[in-house]
């Protein structure tokens, strides 16, 4: 996961600094301990902050490289992507992007309908959230998971769909669903090599380097600012 990915990318690079950025205190405290307990001679300084806004880092005289795991970039419509990318860009001359690629649909309903039902379990967990929140009253018995590729538009779209007409308190407001509604809850975009080069490109990033899987199934992209 992506702790073994920071593992792999230290041992390697042996940066003079790490600055994990986390929107969760917890989180960022528990990455940090993990990493100074792999590199002892690792100066780690954690930042609480959410990346889809300006973040105040430490001054640094090294170089600094952004490294964005996984293909979290995928959860942001491709404006939203490019925003990330350009104010990023005042941050660090040098970023590795995980990207989804583009591959056969089939491949695609797959991944987000598996057999295990993990990705459904991970959709639904929303509603509880919501209902330990915000005081809401859903019954996911009542709602099922549902997810499909749609190429028009390039991304992966996730749904909760309402098995039952009903109503729904959230805190003080009420909503009605119909049997069949859905709640579009979240959205996973997949790129072409060449459509993320793409996008980087008007953000400022010329696209240097790009490394995937002997499948195609993944990349990881290496960012230089103009």
């Amino acid at each position: 996961g992506e702790s073994l990915n920071r593992r792999l990318l230290t041992r390697p690079l042996r940066p003079a600094a790490y600055l994990p950025v986390y929107s969760s205190d917890a989180a960022v405290r528990k990455a940090a301990r993990q990493l100074g307990k792999d590199f002892p001679w690792l100066k780690t300084t954690p930042v609480l902050g959410d990346f889809s806004r300006p973040i105040e880092l430490p001054r640094a005289r090294a170089r600094r490289v952004v490294y964005f795991p996984g293909s979290t970039i995928g959860n942001l419509d491709p404006e939203e992507a490019h925003a990330f990318l350009a104010m990023t860009r005042g941050q660090a001359g040098r970023m590795l992007v995980g990207v989804d690629l583009k591959k056969d649909a089939n491949v695609l309903h797959a991944a987000y309908n598996d057999s295990r039902r993990v990705t459904a379990a991970f959709n639904l967990n929303l509603l509880a959230r919501i209902n330990q929140e915000l005081g809401a009253n859903f019954d996911l018995r009542r709602f099922a998971h549902y997810a499909f590729y749609n190429a028009a538009a390039g991304r992966i779209e996730m749904h909760l769909v309402s098995l039952a007409r009903q109503t729904v308190q959230v805190g003080k407001h009420r909503f009605g669903f119909d049997q069949g509604e859905s709640i579009h809850t979240e959205n996973s975009y997949k790129y072409s090599v060449e459509g993320f080069r793409a996008l980087a490109g008007r953000a400022g990033y010329a696209g240097k380097k790009v490394w995937t899987d002997r499948k195609g199934l993944f990349a990881l992209h290496g960012l230089t600012a103009d």
